[in-house]
């Protein structure tokens, strides 16, 4: 059974969040390259090579320096949620000023263990205001209600899937995250409505995690992912996305933030479901350790 899926052409509805003067607008844009059609494509480039400069010029200059019309400059801010280039500019200004770049170049400061621990810092803040609290919110709710759920995730983010699954299960939910990618699309078949399917993928285009994604909501089960790239192709067969930063330096491929900052969400909605019935947490909790101590003096 193979699937294909088609790369997200237009920045979706959901941009208009960046509205929301608390959002990072060079995260949303930063974690949107890949979805970009070629015009938008250049207009962020340019954008996240010079912010400060965008700041400071026209709108015939930003249309001479990406070569692009005047039109294809209001639209890519309309479809970030602004009203026109006046307005990108405003926002834009309004988060350097706020420290959002500058803080950033900071961390270029310091030995090299300080700025990496400076580096999490900063994407594990951003990450909290790429996700807004009604989206996490009814991402706890939909979790809490769920009958059974299954993670779908495989190379470097099937830890974050291992870690989630371990994590709920140990507060008495019906969790699991088969290592299998051929165990996980069986999995993705034998749900139904009533059970969740949840994504994990930091490029958001991992065709394993998309396919049983697709697979189990033909099924009926409600679809969540969690991804370091906004628009991308596993957002489309999902009902709710969690965003982690994207991140701007790569070793051997991998970003370095995007496990710490996917962990991260996974830790706030389970701090979030486990505070919300303490009493039944703590049982499961004191008959899990209880067992594991017997295990141990054996």
């Amino acid at each position: 059974m193979t699937r294909r899926f088609k790369k997200v052409e237009k920045m979706q509805p959901a941009a208009d969040s960046i509205k929301e003067s608390s959002r990072p607008l060079l995260s949303y844009i930063r974690g949107s390259l890949e979805s970009f059609q070629s015009t938008d494509r250049a207009i962020a480039d340019r954008v996240l090579e010079d912010p400060e400069k965008i700041v400071t010029s026209s709108i015939s200059e930003v249309r001479e320096a990406c070569g692009v019309s005047v039109g294809s400059i209001v639209g890519f801010c309309r479809r970030l949620g602004l009203a026109g280039f006046a307005n990108f500019k405003i926002a834009l200004a309004r988060e350097l000023a706020q420290a959002g770049l500058s803080s950033r170049k900071g961390s270029q400061n310091g030995s090299l263990f300080e700025r990496v621990f400076h580096f999490h810092a900063e994407t594990l803040i951003e990450t909290l205001q790429l996700n807004p609290q009604a989206t996490l919110d009814r991402v706890a709710h939909v979790l809490e209600k769920a009958r059974k759920i299954e993670f779908f995730s495989i190379g470097l983010s099937y830890p974050v899937a291992y870690t989630a699954a371990s994590k709920f299960l140990l507060i008495g939910m019906q969790a699991c995250a088969q290592a299998d990618a051929h165990m996980q699309l069986i999995g993705a078949t034998q749900l139904r409505p009533g059970d969740v399917a949840f994504g994990i993928s930091c490029s958001g285009t991992t065709r394993e995690t998309i396919q049983c994604l697709e697979v189990a909501k033909d099924r009926g089960a409600t679809t969540i992912c969690l991804t370091n790239a906004m628009n991308s192709p596993i957002t489309v067969p999902c009902e709710l996305s969690l965003h982690a930063t994207p991140s701007e330096i790569k070793y051997f491929q991998a970003p370095l933030a995007s496990r710490i900052t996917q962990l991260a969400l996974i830790d706030a909605i389970f701090v979030s479901l486990a505070s919300k019935h303490k009493n039944k947490t703590a049982g499961h909790l004191q008959r899990s350790a209880e067992e594991l101590g017997k295990r141990r003096l054996k």
